[in-house]
């Protein structure tokens, strides 16, 4: 592994989920000289050896490329879920958004970009044996999350090409979690005033148990400790899937929650997804839920391999630690993380 002593780092998204954890390695870090997080609001939060800029992505007036001046890498995490009935919204900030970070980084000749893309990138895959990043990143067209990541991995397509120069990494992480994530996912999934509580086992004797519900999981400062190290390590450059094991059904989450599962065929499943979407009682759109059925469990040899990263937490770990967060109303001391608890 090669680093340049003193790097400095620009984060967008800093202050979500992802943000907080890469942001925090990165400050504790000796290798890094500095730490620049944009977000749209400054946060009361403070690391050692970082600055804050508030920054809207979606806006032409952002100046990306003199806030990347200086930088040795681009970390960019910045993401918008919701409004999830409104598509093109979401649109100008992530897809929009994101190529004016690319742009930027060309144009203020940033030597490395690390960028968030996701599972959700890929087309519909196994179940049954993990793929390796070959696999094609073509999303589910339907769910607006997926077709936004497939988009953004054509655009580096693109840019790779045109920018030989720049490091680009593709960061395809599994679903992400910690407990201080845990209100702010209530919100962008389940809503505003889903109680925590319901993550308790005595209020959910039974689970349903969805074909094809089976998907993978990560801590967040695992898969934030991928982004460090890739920041350091010259040579790492494409895609890196990232999750742990084992993966998660309903037989898994019932096991945590002391529940039985109980069969639930997708149509009644989907149907009662699509009518609480629809009467805007639930932020989580049955297109996203047809999206996760199809998703295809990812095999991370060359994040071990190349990275030399591996998980420290099982994803049973992780998923308890995240009920446990929802029961507490798990936040930070930043907007988009504050905590609450409800119910």
């Amino acid at each position: 592994m090669s680093s340049s002593a003193g790097s400095r780092v620009v984060v967008t998204g800093a202050t979500g989920n992802v943000g907080t954890s890469v942001v925090r390695l990165l400050s504790e870090d000796p290798g890094i000289k500095s730490v620049r997080g944009l977000a749209r609001r400054i946060p009361d939060w403070s690391p050692d050896r970082t600055e804050w800029d508030a920054v809207d992505l979606a806006s032409d007036r952002a100046n990306l490329a003199e806030r990347f001046e200086g930088a040795d890498a681009v970390i960019h995490l910045a993401w918008a879920f919701q409004p999830t009935h409104d598509p093109a919204t979401t649109w100008r900030t992530n897809v929009l958004g994101s190529i004016r970070v690319f742009e930027a980084v060309a144009a203020a000749r940033v030597p490395a970009l690390v960028h968030a893309s996701s599972v959700g990138a890929y087309s519909p895959g196994p179940k049954d044996r993990p793929v390796d990043e070959s696999w094609p990143t073509h999303g589910w067209p339907d769910a607006a999350y997926c077709r936004e990541k497939a988009y953004l991995e054509r655009t580096l397509d693109v840019f790779e090409r045109d920018h030989p120069e720049v490091r680009v990494v593709r960061m395809r992480p599994a679903f992400l979690f910690k407990w201080e994530s845990a209100s702010e996912q209530r919100r962008i999934f389940g809503g505003r005033w889903l109680p925590g509580p319901l993550a308790r086992p005595d209020m959910l004797p039974f689970l349903p148990d969805v074909p094809g519900l089976r998907v993978q999981a990560l801590h967040t400062d695992d898969a934030a400790e991928a982004y460090r190290l890739a920041v350091h390590e010259s040579t790492a450059r494409g895609p890196f899937n990232l999750a742990a094991d084992p993966p998660l059904d309903a037989g898994v989450l019932a096991g945590l929650l002391g529940a039985r599962p109980v069969r639930l065929p997708r149509a009644a499943a989907r149907s009662a997804i699509a009518a609480a979407w629809g009467l805007r009682l639930l932020p989580a759109s049955p297109h996203l839920f047809d999206a996760v059925l199809r998703l295809p469990l990812m095999d991370c040899a060359r994040a071990r391999t190349e990275l030399g990263w591996s998980p420290s937490r099982s994803a049973t770990d992780v998923l308890r630690e995240f009920l446990d967060g929802l029961q507490q109303g798990g936040g930070m001391d930043t907007e988009p993380m504050r905590g609450r608890k409800v119910g």
